[in-house]
């Protein structure tokens, strides 16, 4: 069955949006009748059956309709790596594995500055859908990551490549902590100081070096795994 996006779906609105018609139309060929998939990534899924279609819109009456409660998940602030693809990639298989937000962050050793925030959540609206979650994870702005270590509500997991007392991931971290991975060049000095005066604790992620987007999905898959 296939699966579409309705943000508003809690609100009673019974019709795809612009986009999502198109590819029902011109993509799949659907019809009237044929049976979808409908979430609205804030938990609400439900089996619809389509009851008028056109070019430009969609409409559909609801089946069965089912809520799924938010599940506590990591977050992680990663600065974006150089490559596009390779960020892209990243952000594709951290909704696969499972993340409640992602906060990219502008390091002094960063080697992307400018991101398109309308394309990465593309990426992610198309990662839930894939793998069939019901909850999109929240995006944030490239934010400095001074501003973000000052903001940050819940307890930072910091993960560099420099010395230091460093901790394992184990199941006594709360799940729904911050990691925080760096840039190829990794944290400066005066950026991992900074975070441990915020209460950052170190974590260690094994004795390979590991590339930002790599050291990312590690990170969230022993947490979700936990």
């Amino acid at each position: 069955m296939h699966i579409f996006y309705q943000p508003q779906l809690q609100d009673g609105l019974l019709e795809l949006g612009e986009e999502e018609t198109r590819h029902a139309v011109r993509v799949l060929r659907l019809n009237m009748g044929d049976t979808i998939g409908v979430i609205d990534g804030k938990g609400i899924s439900a089996k619809a059956e389509i009851t008028e279609i056109s070019k430009r819109s969609c409409s559909f009456r609801i089946l069965e309709k089912s809520t799924e409660e938010a599940s506590i998940l990591p977050k992680i602030a990663i600065a974006p790596t150089k490559s596009t693809d390779r960020f892209e990639w990243f952000l594709e298989k951290a909704v696969e594995i499972g993340v409640s937000e992602i906060c990219p962050i502008l390091c002094s050793n960063s080697e992307r500055r400018v991101l398109k925030l309308d394309r990465c959540e593309k990426i992610l609206l198309a990662a839930m859908k894939q793998s069939q979650r019901n909850w999109l994870p929240k995006l944030h702005e490239l934010t400095p990551i001074e501003t973000f270590v000052q903001n940050a509500e819940t307890p930072l997991l910091l993960a560099h490549c420099r010395d230091g007392q460093k901790v394992g991931l184990t199941n006594q971290l709360q799940t729904d902590s911050w990691i925080m991975i760096g840039p190829e060049g990794d944290f400066t000095l005066e950026e991992i100081e900074a975070a441990l005066k915020s209460g950052a604790t170190q974590i260690d992620l094994g004795k390979s070096r590991l590339r930002t987007e790599t050291a990312g999905i590690f990170a969230l898959s022993v947490m979700n795994y936990l």
